[in-house]
């Protein structure tokens, strides 16, 4: 008699149900619980599987399978992905024609690092049973799904460090405040180290390596770190590096010379950050079960989807600012009223209205002095055919200026920084 046979009949011996009750036999949990139980202290895991397989098969229990579902999510990510990224680029190199920044080259290789993940996920694990009931799954894919996974736990950790360098970056050119800077720096070199520590965790957990998709079957020897405690662990260093990284814009928003209505739109901006925090907060649900599940090609499934959503989500707001733009052109009562010049619009011949001289000089930090110490402004200027400024002479004694020109346009992040320490610096001259 083999061991499963043996163990259905102990289990009907406990009298839970009769040899000819079919439907107990199927739905008892006690029963399959003490069938279950049994096999496996007799049976390999493999040969568990099997009985489980062979068990579910006569009861007729529905065949669950969610791969399709990874797959089309995976494709409308990534290609979501992609077009925001695109957008990013093609906005700044052909419509604005400036050049790239330490933030579009980091995005750039998020995205390129995305597309092997997301073939991973459509080709690798869930081609090879991620998605389904392990014992529905061939022993030989179980090995393969698992060395996919492992590939992609890799990427996963990679491509979170990129989006937040990305972002860091991206801060770092729009805050230029030397302490300010001093904190981004501080904050992109913690976050390189955290990815760096994780991505080297995540390829050496195991001794062989290779144990990673071999353990599965209990026939192989080796040893692996807790897998629990490096998820849980990255996750939450991870949500408080987000939460620390939205932090630092809304804190300098509050200082820049922009129009309230502004203000508010440039924080929403922001904000819509934290739709990634959410999904990584979601993320953690996923590890409740993470690494001690038996069931492990469909417990790994809900990892796998919210890690796809978190990073795509997360190259799409790390280009929001740029899309903002090119609403803000296509919809201009998006932007709300600053008090700066549209240098960038006059030069180039894409300003809309007429603004006059001195509409123009008013905005440009200028400051003439005179023995007298006594300041004036732009009121009385005029701007000559070379475009330099011309002061009034309605003061006696010598009379010198000098002019500031803040030359940016509503097209350059740099934009919303303010110009209150330009002109500071200007008077005191």
């Amino acid at each position: 008699m083999v061991p499963q046979q043996g163990c259905i009949i102990e289990a009907m011996s406990q009298g839970i149900c009769a040899p000819t009750n079919q439907t107990c036999i199927c739905t008892s949990d006690n029963f399959q619980g003490l069938v279950t139980e049994c096999v496996s202290k007799s049976c390999t895991i493999p040969d568990s599987l099997t009985t489980k397989n062979v068990s579910a098969t006569s009861c007729h229990a529905p065949v669950r399978d969610k791969a399709e579902s990874h797959v089309i999510l995976t494709i409308a990510m990534i290609v979501m992905g992609i077009v925001f990224v695109v957008i990013r680029f093609v906005y700044k190199m052909v419509y604005m024609q400036t050049e790239l920044g330490l933030d579009d080259w980091l995005i750039v290789a998020t995205i390129i690092a995305t597309v092997p993940s997301a073939c991973i996920t459509l080709f690798g694990t869930t081609k090879h049973g991620l998605g389904r009931d392990i014992w529905t799954v061939a022993h030989s894919d179980i090995t393969l799904m698992l060395k996919y996974f492992y590939g992609m736990a890799i990427m996963y950790f990679v491509e979170t460090t990129l989006v937040k360098l990305s972002i860091i970056a991206f801060y770092m050119r729009i805050f230029p405040a030397r302490n300010t800077q001093r904190l981004l720096w501080g904050t992109f070199w913690f976050a390189s180290a955290w990815g760096t520590c994780y991505v080297i965790l995540a390829i050496f957990q195991c001794r062989p390596v290779n144990y990673f998709w071999l353990k599965w079957d209990g026939l192989h020897e080796g040893s692996c770190l807790e897998a629990n405690a490096i998820a849980w662990s990255n996750a939450i260093i991870n949500i408080c590096l987000d939460v620390w990284i939205l932090a630092i814009p809304l804190w300098e928003l509050r200082a820049l010379q922009l129009h309230w209505k502004k203000k508010v739109g440039v924080a929403l901006m922001f904000c819509v950050g934290t739709f990634v925090t959410v999904v990584s907060i979601l993320r953690l649900q996923s590890l409740v079960h993470f690494a001690t599940s038996s069931n492990i090609t469909w417990q790994f499934y809900d990892i796998s989807v919210w890690s796809t959503i978190e990073i795509c989500v997360g190259v799409a707001c790390a280009c929001l600012p740029t899309v903002r733009l090119l609403l803000v052109k296509i919809f201009p009562k998006l932007a709300g009223s600053t008090r700066r010049t549209d240098y960038y619009e006059n030069r180039y011949g894409h300003a809309s209205g007429n603004k006059s001289a001195t509409q123009k000089s008013r905005n440009v930090a200028v400051v003439t002095a005179d023995r007298d110490r006594r300041r004036r402004d732009s009121k009385g200027s005029a701007e000559s055919p070379d475009g330099s400024i011309q002061g009034s002479s309605g003061g006696a004694g010598i009379v010198y200026q000098k002019t500031y020109a803040v030359q940016y346009s509503d097209n350059d992040e740099a934009s919303l920084v303010r110009m209150a320490s330009l002109d500071a610096h200007g008077r005191k001259s």
